[in-house]
């Protein structure tokens, strides 16, 4: 076979090239193997098939489970009795089967199955059920008849995908003010206004996959092809995704398929009376960390499942990029827990579920056959090589992995090194570090950094203090370091991103506090599960000059493309903690001393003028208004150098374009 390009172009991979083409051997394999004569998108048609269908004059359900002994449709219609009328008929060794009136299922009648195996039996929620409610008194989940008289009508296309991917992360539940779960349509009118405003072309939907416990911030799946009833509707969700599209929004789905709930009643775990049928055996189909089971991705069962659930979303609900949850935890046998991927080895050493790299590898293949616009995204921290490289390489498939390193590596510097002490070096290193085949997504901050018992970067930055100084009324040295290094810092990771930036709800302006969802440990307190728009627009507060700042930043990737160019250093002072590096014409200068101001700050430049188009320092932005922005900076001949020289205030960035 020959040498993947993916070998050629690192080195590094080369003592591994075997290993690596094995790989590309076996998922070619598996797609014959899972195919046949068919192709990949009739593979990923379970969702047509299994599950609750209405035709002319009788419904038709259907579901996979091999060791059943007996399954029994009930519901509403049957009093939640069982009766023969609605028993499946078997009709192969995988599949049962019910042809019902159609006037005995009503759109909205609640209903389970009965499965009966061999020494039990259990009440279940169908495989690919589409609709999943809880009832507010007995906090039981059932499946849902959903057949709406009238089916959504989408008014907007997709909006072309972005080159570059500016996203909004965002989670519905806990997007209003109100000490509440926000439903779909809450979201659409009151927060998707403000995206808009802000200038993001993406937004990106967390937990919109049903799971029984709200606080699991929806990364314990147990209903695959359902949207989350606690938000609303598939219609409602649906009219969120158009209207955003209307506003050349494109949707990313967070999907989770590294692991499913370990719940019985609710979810795929112990469906049919075994524990195995769509996960691994024994200990390695359960979780130990995350007390959820693992799927078994070298069935041909779970990944015609899986992918029927790519298509599903992708086709139905008209989303444009997936962002895969946990893939760090799908490729390795230990989940990646407690490692340092320190070289190429850790790699390859035999660690690796070979069967989870396959799936991920055609979940890719058949997503970009279906949109060749789509956009996927790997969550991966252990810095895999290929994963973001394309499949004709020898890679995944991935469009973008997160660039997780770089919130990690803000927190490490803010908790563990006094400001004098920060080595723009070292930043610059770590910002800029990312493998040359792959494209990136970089954020300062994601929903991670916010959860309970950790912090956001304003609230690190400033703690205590933003209960009681964050007015305008009031000065204070820890409100205004704060404010400075969190533009400075949310900056830098866009500055340096190589291809894509995110940002999560609210943390534009700082929002304050930590996420903690409504649980037994805080009475059940929807306190801090919410969002406090109110802080953004209350002109008595400073937040509204952070979200200025975000808008701004996120203004001048829209307009100048600097993407497009790779960060070219042209000072990395560390002594001075002076940063400047350009990309193209925009040039971005940094400087982290907490104490010390530069008057004419030199650096070698290509020759012409430059004006700065944003400044951190501005009033606008809650800054000490130390710079005159509408001076012209040209450069000066200095010994045959072109040199532009610059004042450089204490804790200040700003970007200055060549005119």
């Amino acid at each position: 076979m020959d040498i993947p390009n993916l070998v050629k172009n690192d080195s590094g991979l080369e003592h591994y090239a075997s290993v690596i083409n094995k790989r590309i051997e076996q998922t070619i394999l598996k797609e014959k193997d899972l195919c046949g004569e068919g192709a990949l998108e009739d593979v990923a048609n379970g969702h047509l098939y299994y599950g609750l269908h209405k035709y002319h004059d009788y419904w038709c359900f259907r579901e996979k489970a091999p060791f059943a002994s007996e399954i029994y449709f009930v519901g509403d219609f049957s009093e939640w009795k069982i009766s023969e009328k609605y028993r499946l008929n078997r009709i192969n060794k995988w599949d049962w089967e019910l042809k019902i009136p159609a006037d005995v299922l009503h759109h909205g009648d609640l209903y389970k199955l009965i499965i009966k195996w061999q020494g039990g039996e259990g009440e279940r929620i169908p495989a690919y059920c589409r609709r999943v409610v809880q009832d507010a008194d007995t906090k039981i989940f059932s499946a849902q008849v959903w057949e709406p008289p009238k089916k959504y009508r989408w008014k907007h296309k997709s909006p072309k995908t972005p080159d570059y991917p500016l996203i909004y992360e965002a989670h519905i539940g806990m997007s209003s003010e109100k000490e509440k779960v926000a439903t779909f349509d809450e979201f659409r009118k009151t927060v998707l206004p403000r995206i808009a405003e802000a200038g993001y072309n993406m937004l990106q939907l967390m937990a919109i996959q049903e799971h029984p416990y709200y606080g699991s911030f929806g990364y314990q799946v147990s209903n695959f092809f359902a949207p989350s009833s606690r938000f609303g509707t598939p219609e409602d969700l649906k009219h969120l995704i158009d209207e955003a599209h209307g506003l050349g929004i494109g949707l990313i789905l967070d999907i989770v398929h590294s692991h499913s709930v370990i719940n019985e009643q609710e979810g795929l775990s112990r469906f049919d009376g075994t524990t195995e049928l769509y996960f691994y055996p024994g200990e390695r189909g359960y979780h130990s960390l995350w007390n959820s089971r693992c799927f078994d991705y070298g069935k041909n069962l779970v990944l015609a499942f899986l992918l029927s659930n790519c298509k599903y979303w992708l086709e139905e609900f008209k989303f444009d990029g997936f962002r895969f949850d946990g893939v760090t935890s799908m490729m390795y046998r230990d989940h990646g827990l407690g490692r340092d991927f320190t070289d190429y080895s850790c790699y390859f050493d035999g660690n690796q579920d070979d069967n989870a790299i396959i799936y991920l590898t055609l979940a890719n293949k058949l997503l970009h056959r279906l949109n060749p616009d789509v956009i996927t995204i790997a969550e991966d921290v252990s810095g895999m090589p290929g994963l973001a490289a394309p499949q004709a390489d020898g890679g995944t498939g991935f469009d973008y992995r997160m660039a997780m390193g770089v919130a990690d590596f803000w927190i490490k510097t803010i908790v563990e090194k006094p400001d004098e002490t920060w080595q723009v070096g070292d930043m610059y290193y770590e910002l800029c570090r990312k493998r040359k085949d792959e494209k990136t997504i970089s954020y300062a901050e994601s929903h991670d950094q916010a959860m309970v018992g950790d912090k956001t970067l304003i609230f690190r930055l400033i703690d205590s203090e933003m209960y009681y100084s964050m007015n305008v009324f009031c000065e204070n040295l820890s409100i205004d370091r704060g404010i400075a290094l969190h533009k400075m810092i949310r900056l830098a990771s866009l500055a340096t991103a190589g291809n894509g930036y995110l940002n999560f709800m609210g943390n534009e302006f700082g929002h304050p506090e930590w996420i903690d969802f409504p649980r037994e440990g805080n009475n059940w307190s929807y306190k801090y599960a919410r969002r406090q728009w109110s802080l953004r627009d209350d002109t008595n507060l400073r937040y509204r000059f952070l979200a200025e700042f975000d808008k701004a930043m996120i203004s001048i990737v829209r307009q100048e493309n600097f993407f497009d160019y790779e960060p070219f250093a042209l000072s990395i002072n560390n002594e001075a903690q002076v940063l400047i590096f350009k990309r193209g014409d925009i040039v971005f200068f940094f400087n982290f001393n907490p104490n010390e101001s530069f008057t004419d700050y030199a650096i070698e430049i290509d020759k012409g003028s430059y004006t700065i188009i944003l400044n951190s320092d501005s009033p606008t932005f809650n800054g000490f208004d130390r710079i005159d922005e509408n001076y012209p900076y040209p450069t000066h001949t200095y010994y045959k150098q072109q040199l532009l020289k610059v004042y450089l205030p204490a804790r200040t960035a700003f970007v200055m374009k060549k005119l």
